[in-house]
């Protein structure tokens, strides 16, 4: 149980609602982060329900319609959802040891390619859609600042990240677009080898994907959500659910971190962040 917790006056409050974004397809979303909620339901003495969607898009709607309590996003949702609906982010994943991480683009190593000039005319993948930051926004920035711009390669979307490094890797794609801890993931490992794949270009790391609060939350309740998150790594118990989740931890962080991907988005989309697009 960790330092601070709700206490039994708190426990005839209203179910808390938690969005994951669908980085992974909806079954294993739910067995990966089902035993965390169940986890975090019982620390806050507090029913909390987890949901989730099958594509990107869905999942924005579903976060419009439903104003999730809590949402696990990826930077891209969270920053125009800081923008349009004020959540404030509290803690951000630890994957492998580090909470940062890096927009990438793969490809075969039996491609031969060297350069991302190479790429012109050829097939690429996106992870997730316009709205993925790592898998989409950064490698449409590394493909911009080295003189690729729309239309001089053939876009295409995979339903997830790991959907694109997957395909990239049975040659229905030339390069895919994805996080730089695609590869590691077991989704992705137990499904190809991946030492025939290689990082054709990367951004520098940055913050990793946080998770965020509505602000009609209490300060209490907020404190005591981010304290179960961030206590996890301290027990048996909370390291065998992060284990459970593939999750090293979750650190503090804060909407700052996040400028960074600000200036990425902003060169992509424009200084309204594509809220015109997708707001």
């Amino acid at each position: 149980m960790p330092a601070f917790s709700y206490g039994r006056a708190q426990s005839q409050k209203k179910q808390l609602s938690i969005g994951i974004f669908p980085r992974r397809n909806v079954s294993m979303t739910h067995a990966l982060f089902n035993p965390l909620i169940r986890y975090l339901s019982e620390c806050l003495e507090r029913p909390v329900h987890l949901e989730t969607a099958k594509d990107f898009t869905q999942f924005w709607e579903n976060l419009r319609n439903r104003q999730y309590d809590i949402v696990h996003f990826n930077q891209y949702h969270y920053i125009l959802s800081h923008e349009l609906y004020g959540y404030r982010a509290i803690v951000r994943n630890n994957e492998f040891g580090s909470s940062l991480i890096a927009g990438s683009i793969i490809v075969r190593k039996d491609k031969g390619y060297e350069s991302l000039q190479d790429l012109r005319g050829k097939i690429l993948l996106f992870g997730g859609g316009p709205r993925a930051m790592q898998s989409y926004i950064a490698p449409r920035w590394l493909l911009q600042n080295a003189g690729l711009h729309f239309g001089d390669y053939e876009e295409h979307i995979a339903l997830n990240p790991p959907n694109a490094v997957i395909s990239t890797f049975l040659g229905r794609a030339d390069a895919a677009g994805a996080g730089d801890v695609i590869i590691r993931l077991d989704v992705v490992k137990n499904a190809i080898d991946v030492a025939q794949l290689t990082y054709l270009a990367k951004t520098e790391p940055m913050a990793q994907l946080p998770w965020a609060v509505h602000p009609r939350l209490s300060g209490d309740e907020v404190l005591a959500i981010k304290d179960v998150l961030y206590r996890l790594h301290e027990t048996p118990v909370g390291q065998k659910l992060l284990d459970n989740a593939q999750l090293s931890g979750l650190d503090e962080t804060k909407d700052s971190d996040y400028d960074p991907h600000r200036k990425i988005i902003r060169d992509v989309y424009g200084n309204d962040l594509g809220m015109s697009q997708f707001g």
